[in-house]
C-alpha cells in the first residue's frame, strides 16, 4: 500500500480502486534459495481487478531499463463472485509490447477471494492472485502531521513543533486487505547478471486504446515525489525516460522536504538509485530494501529520512505478524462482509 496515495488525498486512477497498484515485492523463496517470489499488489479494496486491464511484472536484466521479460495478467469480468485471470510471459523485444503477449503459461486459474488461496503450478511457475491481508505498514496520522495540508494536497517541507515527534504509534493498516498477484519462479530464468530491475505496470483500455494509468517500482517514489498536475504523465511514462524527465522534480522536492543543494540530491539520488524508478534486485544478496524488498521493511521510514536528509525519526512500528513461511507467502485476507 506504499504507494496508494499521491499528495495527502488523491484518489485512485481514473477514480477505481481496481487500478491502482499498490507494492511490489521481490525476495529469495523462504522455501528455495533458488528460486525467486515477485509481488505486485493492487486494489486496496481487495476485491474483483479490472477486467478491461493489463496487469504486468516487467524485467529488466540487462541494464538498458527496457523489458526483457514482462508477465502480462489479464482478468475476466466478474461473474457470480468468482473471478478467473490468464498469464501470458514474454522475452525480448516482445516483451516490450504493451498488450499481453507471448507465451500463456496459466489459463483460466481462478482467483481466491476467501482464506484458502487456490495455488497453480506451470512448470518452474507457482502462481496465485486473490485477496490477502496487506503487509504495509505505516502510519498515516503522522505522516499527516509531519506535513502542512493548508495550502495543498502535496507533500511540503515536514515539520516538527519543538522537536517533538510526529507519530501516534499506530499502524493505520493492521486490518487492510488487498489484491495480490503472486509469481514465484527459478531465478536462474531472470537471468540477473548481478542484478536485475522489476517494475509494474496496470493499463486499461478505452475507446480501443490502451492507458498507462498507474506504475510501481520503488516504495514510495511514486507517493511522495509527485504532485496533482505530474501524477498522470508519471504514470503513463516509462523507466528509460525517468531520470531525463523527472530528476529536475525530485530535485526541487528534495530542496523543500531536506534543505539539500541540487549537488547533495543528485547525489543522494544516484546513491539510493531511485532513478529510474525500478526496483533493483540482486538475488545473490538477502532481500532487504534497497535490494528487492520484503514484508518486513520499513519503507516508510527508509523514504522519509531520505527525504528529510536524516531529519525525520523512525515510526517506531513493527511488521506484521500474519506474514506465511509458505506459498503465497503474504497472510489469509482478513474478514470483510463482502469482496465481489
Amino acid at each position: 500500500m506504499s504507494n496508494h496515495f499521491t499528495g495527502l488525498d488523491l484518489g485512485p486512477p481514473l477514480g477505481d480502486q481496481r487500478l491502482d497498484l499498490c507494492d511490489l515485492y521481490a525476495f529469495q523463496s523462504p522455501t528455495d534459495p533458488a528460486r525467486t517470489v515477485l509481488i505486485l499488489n493492487a486494489n486496496p479494496s481487495a476485491d474483483a481487478l479490472h477486467p478491461e486491464a493489463i496487469y504486468r511484472l516487467a524485467i529488466d536484466n540487462n541494464g538498458d531499463l527496457l523489458n526483457d521479460i514482462a508477465f502480462s495478467f489479464v482478468f475476466s469480468a466478474p461473474q457470480n463472485g468468482k473471478q478467473t485471470v490468464n498469464v501470458f510471459v514474454a522475452k525480448g523485444a516482445e516483451a516490450q509490447s504493451v498488450e499481453a503477449v507471448g507465451t500463456k503459461i496459466i489459463s483460466d486459474a481462478e482467483v481466491s477471494f476467501g482464506a484458502t488461496p487456490n495455488i497453480v503450478k506451470s512448470g518452474g511457475y507457482t502462481f496465485f492472485a486473490g485477496s490477502r491481508s496487506d503487509a504495509f505498514f505505516f502510519d498515516y496520522d503522522g505522516i499527516k502531521n509531519l506535513f502542512d495540508t493548508s495550502g495543498g494536497r502535496n507533500f511540503t517541507a515536514p515539520h516538527m513543533e519543538g522537536g517533538k515527534s510526529p507519530w501516534t504509534g499506530k499502524d493505520s493498516n493492521t486490518e487492510a486487505n488487498v489484491f495480490s498477484i503472486v509469481m514465484e519462479l527459478p531465478t536462474s530464468e531472470l537471468g540477473a547478471n548481478p542484478m536485475i530491475r522489476i517494475w509494474g505496470r496496470c493499463s486499461v483500455r478505452r475507446d480501443g486504446k490502451l492507458l498507462h494509468v498507474d506504475r510501481a517500482g520503488h516504495p514510495s517514489v511514486s507517493s511522495f515525489f509527485n504532485t496533482d498536475e505530474t501524477k498522470e504523465e508519471y504514470n503513463a511514462s516509462e523507466p528509460v525516460n525517468d531520470y531525463k524527465r523527472w530528476l529536475e522534480l525530485f530535485v526541487h522536492l528534495m530542496g523543500h522536504t531536506g534543505n539539500y543543494t541540487r549537488e547533495e540530491a543528485i547525489a543522494a539520488i544516484n546513491e539510493a538509485g531511485i532513478l529510474p524508478d525500478m526496483l533493483s534486485y540482486d538475488p545473490s544478496k538477502p532481500a532487504t530494501y534497497p535490494n528487492g524488498r520484503v514484508f518486513t521493511d520499513d519503507v516508510i521510514n527508509a523514504r522519509l529520512s531520505f527525504l528529510s536528509n536524516g531529519d525525520i525519526p523512525p515510526d517506531g512500528l513493527s511488521p506484521h505478524t500474519d506474514i506465511l513461511k509458505e506459498f503465497p507467502y503474504i497472510g489469509t485476507p482478513h474478514p470483510v462482509k463482502s469482496l465481489v
